[in-house]
C-alpha cells in the first residue's frame, strides 16, 4: 500500500538537469511545465517545444 500523504520526491537527475538549463529556458517554463518535467513521464506539447533543443530521440 502506497503512502499518498507524503509528497513525491522529484527525480534527482531531472532536478540536476533543470538547474543547469540556461536562465532564459528556466524563466519561460510555467509551474505546470516544471512539475511535468520533474514528476511526469508524459510531457505537455508546450514543454516539449521549449526543450526541443535539449531532447534526444
Amino acid at each position: 500500500m502506497e503512502d499518498n500523504s507524503s509528497p513525491k520526491k522529484p527525480d534527482p537527475v531531472r532536478m540536476h538537469i533543470l538547474r543547469n538549463f540556461p536562465l532564459e529556458i528556466k524563466q519561460s517554463l510555467t509551474k505546470e511545465e516544471v512539475n511535468a518535467f520533474l514528476y511526469e513521464d508524459v510531457w505537455p506539447d508546450s514543454l516539449k517545444e521549449k526543450l526541443k533543443d535539449y531532447l534526444q530521440d
